[in-house]
């Protein structure tokens, strides 16, 4: 099967599938005596399994190690593959279920505050920085965001800058 209908049946450009055969991703490709690609009908359901893990987050290097079973056609190392991702996708999922909970947990506390508490950006200490001469017993509020979107919330001392 010659590049043009190779393209058309697997829906991919036929600069794609060059640039597969250039990286070493497709592999059983031969070449007819005028220099001309020829591929075997299989190089489909291979170009299609690459874009599937494409889509499902694998680098071209992981596709790369599961390619031994997709030159044979045989799909076998990447369902295996593409199980462990879902896997990883749920766990991803379910931690962040709890990040969200966390999240709104928090929400209702500082929904719960004075509101005549003030809230102020997160600043590092310096060493260059003047220490205020305001009482110890003034805090602010501080709120943090980290990874997933939870929120730290702690009062930092306006005189010295510790955490209470």
């Amino acid at each position: 099967m010659n590049i043009g209908k190779l393209a058309i049946s697997s829906g991919l450009s036929q600069s794609r599938i060059r640039f597969y055969e250039r990286v070493g991703l497709l592999t059983n490709v031969l070449r007819r005596p005028n220099g001309y690609r020829d591929y075997p009908p299989e190089a489909a359901v291979v170009l299609d399994l690459i874009a599937t893990a494409q889509e499902a987050g694998f680098s071209l290097d992981e596709i790369r190690s599961l390619l031994p079973d997709l030159n044979q056609g045989t799909p076998d190392s990447l369902l295996g593959a593409l199980r462990l991702r879902v896997e990883k996708i749920e766990a991803l999922q379910a931690r962040l279920g709890r990040s969200k909970e966390a999240l709104i947990a928090k929400i209702a506390a500082i929904e719960r505050m004075p509101r005549d508490v003030e809230f102020a950006p997160k600043q590092r200490p310096t060493s260059s920085r003047k220490q205020s001469n305001k009482s110890a017993t003034q805090t602010e509020i501080v709120l943090e965001e980290k990874m997933f979107g939870e929120i730290a919330v702690s009062e930092v001392s306006k005189k010295d800058g510790r955490r209470r």
